[in-house]
């Protein structure tokens, strides 16, 4: 459990939770999902003592559930915002254990990973429980502690990064939590380019519809995922306009309320690009499915011309092939070159005819 006490431009880690909080601040309490059944007395007490209000059994419940939706919630003294953050790399990893990683196209959608990641907002209080070693408080830890002093030893530079309370807290790592999702775009859409391009090559014989089915259920999960984080943050932003909170300062409260619509429009963002994704994936099935049926209709029609040239030879070898007594030219000895003479000018004829008409001339791959 971390304890850090943020007030009038300073801030300090604390041991043990403080008999109160500063007059112009807060404190913000930090613990790993794994210590939280451990730290639930020294927990509630806090809660009780800083906040005013005990944390209620049922919401203590959805904090320790790993595989909590994201979600918003409120009493009448704190909100509880359940977001959902993407794995690291070290999470993933360890998740997959002795599993072969992903190779080649689409590896990237087999990595999506996702952990719940809980917030209790009191007016003076933050307590925000994390999976182990959860790199977003890590990331807020290691800045407080660079500038971490006793009493006012910060600069002005310093002073003007810390939070001004619970709820600015909680957005900073929101938005820290959703640039992970922006980030991943990139190699989403990369390696969903690269796989298009593969399966609408003029070798491609056969495409991996495994792969592609992953890969779109990894986009919807990824859809529905945001969606969820939208509706809580939305969920969120709709009970601070509402009611907002007291004797809090107009350009805070704005201040608050913008940091807020930049999570959400961060979060919209990610949606759009999902969705432009599985767009462009059942594009380029339909292209392929076209171009497939294309290669089919150009096998299927030099195989027809061929069949037509051939046809006017089998009737000629197959009349003479008779068993009659009497036909024409068969007892002459200059028949044979005669025939050959005239099946070679009909095959010539005949194709020189598709050729005209383009039966035979090559439209494409």
């Amino acid at each position: 459990m971390h304890i850090v006490q943020f007030g009038a431009g300073t801030l300090r880690f604390l041991e043990e939770v403080p008999s109160q909080v500063p007059a112009d601040g807060f404190v913000w309490i930090y613990l790993e999902r794994e210590s939280l059944d451990d730290e639930m007395s020294v927990l509630q007490q806090a809660a009780q003592q800083l906040g005013g209000s005990a944390v209620l059994d049922l919401h203590l419940k959805d904090l320790g559930n790993r595989a909590h939706p994201s979600h918003y919630d409120y009493t009448s003294v704190y909100d509880l915002v359940i977001f959902r953050r993407l794995a690291s790399e070290p999470e993933v990893r360890a998740e997959l254990g002795a599993a072969p990683p992903a190779t080649g196209a689409l590896a990237a959608f087999g990595r999506i990973r996702t952990r719940a990641v809980g917030f209790v907002v009191f007016d003076r209080l933050l307590i925000t429980v994390h999976p182990a070693d959860c790199f977003t408080a890590r990331a807020f830890i290691e800045r407080f502690l660079a500038d971490a002093v006793q009493n006012n030893g910060l600069s002005a530079a310093a002073r003007s990064r810390l939070p001004t309370g619970t709820a600015d807290l909680m957005l900073r790592m929101l938005n820290l939590m959703v640039d992970s999702y922006l980030e991943l775009r990139k190699e989403l859409g990369g390696e969903l380019d690269s796989w298009q391009q593969a399966l609408l090559g003029p070798r491609m014989r056969s495409a991996d519809w495994g792969a592609l089915m992953s890969a779109r259920a990894a986009l919807h999960m990824l859809e529905d995922l945001c969606e969820e984080q939208n509706d809580a943050m939305q969920e969120w932003l709709d009970t601070q306009r509402e009611q907002p909170a007291p004797g809090m300062a107009q350009a805070e409260r704005d201040s608050l309320l913008a940091r807020a619509r930049d999570v959400i429009e961060h979060v919209q963002r990610v949606v759009q690009h999902v969705r432009r994704m599985e767009h462009g994936a059942e594009t380029a099935v339909q292209i392929h499915f076209s171009a497939q049926g294309h290669r089919i209709n150009e096998i299927m029609r030099v195989l027809t011309a061929l069949t037509a040239v051939f046809l006017p030879l089998n009737f000629i070898t197959g009349f003479f092939g008779m068993n009659f007594e009497f036909l024409p030219l068969i007892h002459s000895s200059r028949a044979m070159w005669a025939m050959l003479a005239l099946m070679l000018l009909v095959a010539v004829a005949v194709v020189l005819v598709f050729w005209r008409k383009r039966y035979l001339a090559h439209t494409g791959r």
